[in-house]
């Protein structure tokens, strides 16, 4: 299993990625939040013996070309060790701040997996453009076009999935799925595990060519100062996933559903500070993984020991030393 994080910053992004890879993960992703998501690892790209993932780009309000091209580019800026992450987001923000349609996700994002992959096909193998979908007409690439002959195979394409058809749908057509940090060990195996599986089968698609990319949130701590700093971030991130309706689902695996609309009328009211407060100690510690790096290493283990890849999230500050002995315990 190999070990990702996190970068945040812009300008930091080659010193964060040079941090963590001194500290020992594998790869660092960016995701979709106050700066483009591709910018970052331009700069990480630099820093030698990381992979590289966008977690997630936000799909539909990208034209399969522009992602085709800024993934190809990615993957020769960093050597072959970039891989192209997508994710739907939800229907309020695609409509009302990207502007753009939210409707047929499922086949949408289907079809934009399949789009790129043709777009790569014509620049990697020197096959006719000609992809004519419900959403996407590809059908023109002039030589100038043509990013031109690489050493690297194109990248592989993961997308983060949480519902029963979009996961079925991702282990059907893409590379890879991206476990969304917000589940449990519950959820993980009797829902997106085995929406996983019914995918592959119906596909016809081998277990050993599909990629489980497991992430979780820690809340973890050396001791008790640390601790409560890392409950504190903890439990407002788990808050405000919560709030969400589209997780409802993981919260009503446990009989916590009540939960999801409570947290979303405090949102809506603009009780931001207080929204913390409605996560107890058990739904903490069944949704984040939490406890002294020891702990939470063996933790992340049990729960998702099968996954090819772990992706940890600390929305909290955690000192080096912490990260560092929680990537050694891994």
């Amino acid at each position: 299993m190999k070990i990702d994080t996190a970068i945040y910053g812009l300008t930091t992004a080659r010193s964060e990625a040079e941090r963590l890879r001194d500290l020992g993960v594998d790869g660092v992703f960016s995701f979709e939040g106050p700066h483009d998501v591709f910018a970052p690892l331009v700069l990480a790209s630099q820093v030698g013996g990381l992979d590289l993932l966008t977690n997630v780009a936000i799909a539909f309000p990208r034209n399969p070309i522009h992602l085709a091209h800024q993934a190809w580019d990615l993957h020769q800026l960093s050597g072959g060790r970039f891989t192209l992450g997508l994710g739907t987001q939800i229907r309020p923000q695609i409509e009302k701040r990207f502007g753009v349609e939210f409707d047929r996700p499922v086949d949408r994002m289907r079809e934009k997996v399949a789009a790129i992959k043709a777009i790569w096909s014509c620049w990697a193998d020197g096959t006719r453009l000609d992809f004519r979908g419900d959403f996407h007409q590809h059908t023109l690439m002039t030589p100038m076009f043509r990013p031109g002959e690489s050493e690297f195979a194109p990248p592989p394409i993961h997308v983060g999935a949480l519902g029963p058809r979009m996961t079925r749908m991702v282990a059907e057509s893409a590379d890879g799925i991206l476990v969304m940090p917000f589940t449990s060990e519950r959820y993980f195996a009797e829902h997106t595990m085995a929406r996983v599986t019914e995918g592959l089968a119906a596909a016809g698609r081998s277990a050993d060519d599909f990629d489980i990319h497991a992430e979780a949130i820690v809340c973890v701590g050396r001791d008790e100062a640390e601790m409560a700093v890392a409950e504190e971030g903890t439990r407002f991130l788990l808050a405000f996933y919560g709030s969400t309706p589209s997780y409802r689902p993981v919260l009503e695996a446990h009989g916590w559903g009540d939960l999801q609309p409570e947290l979303n009328a405090m949102t809506k009211a603009g009780r931001w500070d207080e929204i913390a407060r409605l996560i107890d100690d058990e739904v903490l510690s069944t949704l984040a993984v939490r406890g002294t790096p020891g702990e939470v290493a063996a933790e992340l283990h049990t729960r998702f020991g099968g996954a090819d890849r772990l992706g940890f999230y600390t929305p909290y500050n955690v000192p080096d030393d912490t990260v560092a002995e929680l990537i050694g315990a891994l």
